[in-house]
C-alpha cells in the first residue's frame, strides 16, 4: 500500500547554509488539519519558477495518491515539458481548471465525493493572469477571483489545496483580504515592496538579510507566525523531476476520481 507523508520539505535553513554548511531543512505540516494553501512571490530572476518547479515535484512524491493540476498563463519556458499533458493548461485555458477544481470540492461538500486524497492546483502567474481577464471582462474575472477564495476559504478540511505563484502579490486581485488565507508564503529576492505587502511584521528583520540573498534565497512565513530564511536546494536531477511531473499531469482527468 503506498502511504501519504504529510510533511513536505520546502528548502534548506539559509542561515544554517551559509553560516555552518548545514543542511537544515525547513518543512511544514500540510496535512487537512492544517492550512497548506501556498503562495510563492518573487521577481523575474528570484528563481521563483525553478522553486515553484521543485514544489510541485516534492507535493508529488510526498502524496503519490494526490491529484495535480497546473496552471501555465504564461507558458514559461521551464514548464514546457509538461504541455500536452490532460492536467495542463496555458493562457486563457487556465480558468478550465480552476473549475475542475471547485467542482470536485462542491462534490466533497456535498457529500457525493467521499474521497479525501490532496487535490492541488498550482496557479503560475497568477496575478498576471487575473489583471488580463480584468481587462478583458471584469466580472469573469470576479467570479474566477471568487472562486478561488472559496477554496481558500473551504478547501482546507476537504483535502483540497490552491498554490499561487506570482511576482507582485497586488491586493487587487486578493478579494476580501484572500492573502491572509495562505498558511505558506514564500518571498523570493530582494523586492522590497512584497515584503512589505506579505510580510509586514517582521521588515526590520528582513530588511538586515535580504541583501544578501543570491537566486533562490528569501523568507519563508509558516502559518502567519514563524518566519525563516530560506534557500531552495539545487536539483541533481532535472530529467527525473520532469519525468516525475509528467507522470503526474499526464493521468487522465476524471471529475469522480477515487
Amino acid at each position: 500500500m503506498i502511504e501519504s507523508n504529510e510533511t513536505l520539505i520546502l528548502g534548506y535553513d539559509l542561515e544554517y547554509w551559509k553560516n555552518f554548511g548545514i543542511k537544515k531543512e525547513i518543512s511544514v505540516d500540510i496535512s487537512p488539519q492544517t492550512n497548506s494553501h501556498i503562495l510563492l512571490s518573487g521577481m523575474s530572476g528570484s528563481g521563483k519558477s525553478f522553486a515553484e518547479f521543485g514544489l510541485l515535484t516534492k507535493l508529488i512524491l510526498t502524496d503519490p495518491l494526490g491529484e495535480f493540476y497546473f496552471a501555465d498563463y504564461k507558458a514559461d519556458d521551464m514548464f514546457e515539458c509538461l504541455r500536452g499533458t490532460p492536467r495542463y493548461r496555458s493562457f486563457k485555458q487556465t480558468t478550465e481548471l480552476l473549475d475542475i477544481v471547485r467542482d470536485r470540492l462542491d462534490l466533497r461538500m456535498s457529500g457525493k465525493d467521499k474521497t479525501r486524497h490532496p487535490i492541488t492546483l498550482i496557479w503560475d502567474e497568477y496575478v498576471a493572469n487575473i489583471l488580463a481577464v480584468m481587462r478583458e471582462d471584469k466580472a469573469k474575472a470576479t467570479k474566477v477571483m471568487n472562486k478561488v477564495s472559496e477554496i481558500l476559504l473551504m478547501g482546507r478540511s476537504k483535502s483540497v489545496r490552491f498554490i499561487c505563484s506570482c511576482q507582485r502579490p497586488d491586493a487587487v486581485v486578493f478579494p476580501l483580504g484572500s492573502r491572509l488565507n495562505y498558511g505558506v508564503v514564500i518571498v523570493l529576492g530582494v523586492g522590497k515592496s512584497i515584503y512589505e505587502m506579505l510580510m509586514p511584521d517582521h521588515l526590520e528583520l528582513i530588511e538586515e538579510k535580504k541583501e544578501e540573498f543570491n537566486r533562490g534565497e528569501g523568507a519563508v512565513l509558516l502559518q502567519g507566525a514563524k518566519l525563516r530564511f530560506i534557500k531552495i536546494g539545487q536539483v541533481n536531477d532535472m530529467e527525473r523531476m520532469k519525468k516525475i511531473c509528467i507522470e503526474a499531469l499526464s493521468k487522465p482527468i476524471d471529475g469522480g476520481e477515487a
